[in-house]
């Protein structure tokens, strides 16, 4: 599970991961990522946590299908939390062929995709 601290939820945090993030699309999954602004002069406030959210539309399948696909990615990203930079906002929408992935191949295609934008690969 993963932290409620951690946990994207409103609607206008989706919206700056998405519209102002950078994005990198992979076979099964796309990654919109909007790195953290932290002022390096400003002490004694605490850094904000890392947030992420999932985006699963009725394309990838039902309803047990995309909660399943939920639950996989949500493993899969605490995981990679401490990998990301502190207050960062980072929203995975699954693409139809996620419902079928194993999660080796979910892990892969996520690794692939937070490599690309945290190792500064173009969009």
């Amino acid at each position: 599970m993963l932290p409620s601290e951690n946990r994207l939820r409103r609607r206008e945090d989706f919206a700056t991961a998405v519209r102002r993030g950078r994005r990198a699309g992979r076979p099964l999954l796309v990654v919109h990522l909007r790195s953290g602004t932290t002022d390096p002069h400003a002490l004694g406030e605490s850094v904000p946590p890392t947030r992420a959210g999932f985006v699963v539309s009725k394309a990838v399948g039902g309803s047990v299908v995309r909660n399943a696909v939920k639950r996989r990615l949500r493993h899969l990203v605490r995981d990679r939390l401490s990998q990301l930079p502190p207050g960062s906002l980072v929203v995975v929408r699954a693409l139809p062929g996620a419902g079928d992935a194993e999660q080796a191949q979910l892990a892969r295609d996520l690794d692939a995709a937070l490599e690309r934008l945290l190792g500064g690969g173009s969009r």
